[in-house]
């Protein structure tokens, strides 16, 4: 493991209109690019869910573009961020979108 830049995990919700834009499929497309593992999934509440787990310098990345520029024809409100935790390696392995 790089101390440099240690493996994280963190939890997250999107609030805003995030729904009906395609957002779980550019998410998972941005995190693909990024070797970031998880899962995304809509929320019947109008959010969106995931957990990211990866290298921090790039979940970093992934929490800007989920805080501000989100998927084409969205706008983000706010994001929540919580559980985040170091880990050895990821639990996950690739990112998927959830039903």
């Amino acid at each position: 493991m790089n101390i440099a830049d240690p493996f994280v995990s963190v939890e997250f919700e999107v609030f805003g209109k995030v729904q009906g834009v395609s957002f779980p499929k550019y998410c998972k497309d941005m995190c693909e690019q990024l070797s970031i593992s998880g899962w995304v999934k809509n929320t019947k509440k109008g959010t969106i869910q995931g957990k990211l787990q990866g290298q921090k310098s790039k979940i970093d990345h992934m929490v800007m573009w989920l805080s501000s520029a989100g998927s084409p024809g969205s706008q983000i409100e706010k994001c929540d961020l919580t559980n985040w935790q170091n880990l050895a390696r990821p639990d996950y392995k690739g990112f998927q979108i959830r039903f």
